[in-house]
C-alpha cells in the first residue's frame, strides 16, 4: 500500500491541487457576503487553516504572509499557523521527493528541458550535503527540482524527511512571524495599494520582474559555472 502511494505521488499532488482549487471556487461562490474581496476574506477567516495547509504544499509565501496578518488580527493562532504551514511545506517536498524516487522514467521523460538544473542540484547535494535540503526553499527556480533530484539518488529517505520537516517549520516561522509582528504596517500599505492601485501596479510589476530576473540570472550563472 505504501509503495503504491509513493509510485503515484505525482498524481496525488495533482489531485490535491485540483481539490484545493475546486474547494476555493465553490466556497467563494456560496460565501454569504457580497463582493469578491469580502468573499475571499470570509473564506480565509472561516477555512484559514485548511487553505494554509493546501497553499503551503505549493510553498506559496503569499499564503503564509496572509496567515501572519490573520494572526495579527486575531483570526488565527500564530503558533498553530506555523505548525500547519510547516506540515504543508513538508508534505509538498515529500511528494516531490517520491516523484523522483519511484517515478524516474516519468522524470526523465517530462523534465528533459531541466537537465542542467538537475545536474546543478546533484552537484550542490554532493558539495554541500544535507544543508542544501534545508535551504532549497529559498532558491528560486530550484525549489521543485532539488527534492526530485535528491529522490533520484540513493539519499536516505528518513534523513531527508527529518531535515525537510525541520526546514519546513523554520520556513513557516521565518515568513509568518514578521508578517504577524509588522501586521499593522503591512495592513496600512495594503490599504494604500488598494486606494492607489494605478501607482502600485506598475511598481509591483517592476520590482517583481526585477527580483525574478535577478534570481533567474543567478541560476543561469550557476548552471554555466557547472558546465565549465
Amino acid at each position: 500500500m505504501k509503495t503504491k502511494l509513493q509510485n503515484n505521488s505525482g498524481k496525488i499532488l495533482f489531485v490535491v491541487v485540483a481539490l484545493f482549487v475546486i474547494f476555493l471556487g465553490y466556497n467563494l461562490y456560496i460565501a454569504p457576503v457580497e463582493g469578491f474581496e469580502n468573499k475571499f476574506v470570509y473564506l480565509l477567516k472561516t477555512y484559514g487553516y485548511i487553505i494554509l495547509f493546501a497553499w503551503s504544499i505549493l510553498e506559496g509565501e503569499a499564503g503564509l504572509v496572509m496567515a501572519g496578518l490573520l494572526s495579527h488580527t486575531g483570526d488565527m493562532n500564530m503558533y498553530i499557523a506555523i505548525f500547519i504551514a510547516g506540515l504543508g511545506g513538508f508534505t509538498g517536498d515529500q511528494i516531490y521527493f517520491y516523484i523522483g524516487r519511484f517515478n524516474k522514467s516519468y522524470v526523465h521523460k517530462n523534465f528533459k528541458g531541466q537537465r542542467r538544473k538537475f545536474a546543478l542540484a546533484h552537484l550542490l547535494l554532493v558539495k554541500y550535503g544535507w544543508p542544501i535540503i534545508f535551504v532549497q526553499r529559498y532558491m528560486y527556480g530550484m525549489r521543485t527540482i532539488i527534492p526530485i533530484s535528491i529522490g533520484l539518488t540513493r539519499y536516505n529517505a528518513k534523513m531527508f524527511a527529518f531535515i525537510n520537516l525541520i526546514s519546513a517549520w523554520c520556513w513557516a516561522a521565518i515568513t509568518i512571524v514578521p508578517a504577524w509582528y509588522f501586521g499593522e504596517e503591512i495592513l496600512v500599505v495594503l490599504k494604500w495599494v488598494k486606494e492607489h492601485w494605478y501607482y502600485a501596479a506598475p511598481l509591483a510589476v517592476f520590482f517583481g520582474g526585477s527580483i525574478v530576473y535577478y534570481f533567474h540570472a543567478v541560476t543561469k550563472k550557476k548552471e554555466k559555472n557547472f558546465e565549465n
